[in-house]
């Protein structure tokens, strides 16, 4: 089930998700998960942006 979470989030962040998976996710998949997956995935595109410029600055 997390697996689904995770794919459904990084799809939505690309906006490439299918309307079948949208309407699935939103009335079986508990919307915690959404959100923690969410945030961690946020999370972890700042760190990389971050990265990036720090070592481009170089």
């Amino acid at each position: 089930m997390m697996w689904q979470v995770i794919k459904s989030v990084l799809a939505a962040f690309f906006g490439v998700q299918k309307e079948r998976q949208r309407r699935q996710d939103f009335e079986g998949g508990r919307p915690v998960n959404f959100i923690l997956v969410g945030l961690l995935a946020a999370g972890v595109l700042v760190i990389l942006v971050a990265v990036v410029a720090v070592l481009a600055a170089r």
